[in-house]
């Protein structure tokens, strides 16, 4: 069993919005962060968004801020992905994970192999 499943992502024009999902399968106060990470066709993995789930810090990537915002619901196990303004260069597969806060926030925790199978979001006029 995957310990994430992602949901919501879509067919979206340029300047529209989306709702990720990232449900856990226990409960996300066992975490100390879990984040979402994004790849692009022919691209590597790259970090979007981290929270801290116990006190909610948020980490975003430089190409997301003031765009996306991350945030969870521990009552539901699930980590959200607001994102608005989306560009083009936003198409990719988003999945979740945990990530880390140090030495460099919002990477993906070291040694967690266990990814789901994402979400896909296309951006396109």
């Amino acid at each position: 069993q995957v310990p994430f499943v992602e949901s919501g992502g879509g067919l979206v024009q340029p300047g529209g919005s989306l709702r990720l999902s990232c449900t856990a399968s226990r409960s996300i106060l066992g975490y100390y962060a879990i984040g979402w990470f994004r790849q692009a066709p022919g691209k590597e993995r790259e970090g979007v968004s981290c929270i801290i789930i116990s006190r909610g810090s948020r980490f975003h990537a430089d190409s997301v801020k003031g765009r996306f915002t991350i945030s969870r619901d521990n009552a539901k196990n699930t980590v959200h992905l607001q994102m608005n303004s989306l560009e083009l260069e936003d198409t990719a597969v988003y999945y979740c994970a945990p990530c880390t806060e140090e030495p460099v926030p919002g990477e993906v925790e070291p040694g967690f192999t266990s990814w789901g199978q994402g979400t896909q979001v296309t951006v396109s006029s």
